[in-house]
């Protein structure tokens, strides 16, 4: 079977100022990359503007692109609409759901979403007290089953779970522990475990480190800009960096 490379980048953080400076970076990627997938933070403010900014800069790629919004994107209250420019572009956008790419007769699914943080075990938030604290767990607890939901009737060759949001603290490793729970939820990863996957990426932790790994032993990778620093990194598979 062919090894697929995956390009993947996060926070990207597109506005007005920078149109026409990211496509730049990412000319050519058909030359090292089969897909490219994009962790959110796709904007800074979450304005529509700056999602017709990243419409353009991804859009008509020679390869598919698949991404999910991150915290950022949600701030001006148009990720619906963020959502629709980006779908009408062409770029397959993930909202708790999955989707399959074939390429070269090789089935890549992708499954995930934004995510949403919690904490990790031992020093997570639990479904306990103001109905505050149980709404912020619980809206995690219901974005990890859609996941698990989305993994389990993927039926592809590979799996991938793409995310904004963290699914282990290991790729936080330089974030103040302080701000972990905002960062990312162990049950991102639980429900990863649960169906399997072969690669679990996210963003969101700009001081954080690129490598990590599920207590189910799945590898995770920190694709944030400031981490990566470069436009993407790839992928592959069976290995890591092609």
């Amino acid at each position: 079977m062919r090894e697929l490379r995956i390009a993947a980048v996060a926070d990207i953080h597109l506005g007005e100022d920078l149109r026409g400076h990211y496509r730049k970076k990412i000319e050519g990627i058909e030359r090292r990359a089969d897909v490219l997938l994009v962790g959110g933070d796709l904007t800074r403010h979450g304005t529509i503007a700056e999602g017709r900014v990243v419409a353009e800069e991804l859009s008509g790629l020679p390869i598919p692109v698949v991404a999910v919004l991150g915290n950022h994107d949600y701030h001006s209250d148009c990720n619906q609409e963020i959502i629709a420019l980006l779908r009408d572009a062409g770029i397959v956008v993930l909202d708790d759901e999955s989707t399959v790419v074939s390429i070269d007769g090789v089935r890549l699914g992708v499954a995930g979403g934004k995510g949403f943080g919690g904490g990790f075990a031992g020093k997570c938030a639990s479904e306990f007290g103001e109905p505050e604290t149980k709404a912020f767990v619980r809206h995690t607890k219901e974005i990890a089953e859609r996941w698990r939901r989305a993994l389990k009737d993927l039926d592809a060759d590979h799996r991938v779970v793409l995310s904004h949001y963290s699914p282990v603290k290991d790729t936080l490793m330089g974030e103040p522990p302080e701000i972990y729970p905002f960062l990312g939820s162990y049950m991102l990863a639980e429900a990863a475990d649960a169906e399997g996957a072969d690669l679990f990426i996210h963003g969101h932790a700009h001081a954080g480190t690129e490598k990590g790994v599920t207590p189910g032993g799945i590898r995770v990778r920190n694709v944030a800009l400031p981490v990566i620093k470069h436009a993407y990194t790839v992928y592959c598979l069976n290995g890591d960096h092609c």
